[in-house]
């Protein structure tokens, strides 16, 4: 009998090893556990809030459900905003001092991480879709779709990893949007934590989403040569993608700015 257990064991863990977390599964590993992962966060945070939040019962269906959907929306980018920036500065994989394209290199880390956020915005453009457009409207859908295509691509080919995590270092302003809804719903929209969070949206927004784009522009500007060894699709990754959510990051930074101003001038 314990001589059975045993080889059972062993056959689970050459299953995990060999299958599960071999490189060629990997990504598809990385992908479902993130969307199982959200469902768990969504359901939880329903559980919690339902059980130790009285006035959560008095919210609309609707609004239950974005509240739960920010949550895990948070959560996706406090990690992903962590292990980018990990990537991006401290990680010796894309230093120029190492040998070879940085536009090709890649590792099982670094590939799972983005299988991660893949599983992520799957599983929020479902629900953006599911419940449309009372989570975002049709640009939310486009921004989702960039970011799928974007993202599986580099985590499947391990093309243009880094430049991938630079994009993502702009999930950092999410958890401030989240909070900036959680206030309003909850009715905090004239208090001083309503102020405050305006004006760290702004700052956040205009380096995350604006200076650091114009970074990454200025990056590839100087590693074209490397950028160019990238197949036509890699190229055009690299660079249209980040264009269009550099309009995109404009449209909404006015809105911001304007949100701000009427907040600011409201106070006075």
């Amino acid at each position: 009998m314990t001589m059975e257990i045993k080889s059972y064991q062993n056959q689970a863990e050459l299953l995990l090893k060999e299958y599960l977390l071999g490189d060629s599964f990997m990504p598809y590993t990385s992908i479902v556990g993130a969307i199982f992962a959200c469902k768990m966060v969504y359901d939880l945070t329903q559980l919690i809030c339902t059980v130790h939040f009285k006035s959560f019962s008095s919210f609309s269906k609707i609004q239950r459900v974005e509240w739960s959907n920010r949550a895990v929306s948070t959560i996706h980018a406090i990690f992903i905003t962590v292990m980018s920036l990990y990537f991006v500065f401290w990680s010796e994989l894309f230093s120029d001092n190492q040998y070879g394209l940085i536009t090709f290199r890649s590792s099982s880390l670094s590939t799972f991480i983005l299988g991660v956020s893949v599983g992520y915005f799957l599983a929020d453009l479902g629900m953006i879709i599911w419940f449309y457009p009372s989570l975002g409207g049709m640009e939310y859908v486009i921004h989702h779709l960039l970011s799928i295509g974007a993202v599986a691509y580099s985590m499947l080919t391990g093309e243009g990893q880094l430049y991938t995590y630079m994009v993502l270092i702009s999930e950092t302003t999410t958890p401030g949007i989240n909070l900036r809804w959680y206030l309003d719903t909850a009715g905090m929209k004239r208090s001083r934590a309503y102020l405050i969070n305006g004006v760290v949206i702004f700052i956040a927004w205009l380096v995350a989403r604006i200076l650091l784009f114009m970074y990454i522009f200025y990056h590839v500007y100087l590693h074209y040569d490397q950028v160019k060894e990238l197949d036509t699709c890699g190229q055009l990754l690299v660079c249209i993608v980040p264009i269009v959510l550099t309009i995109m990051n404009l449209v909404w930074f006015m809105k911001i700015i304007k949100g701000l101003t009427k907040t600011l001038a409201k106070r006075q």
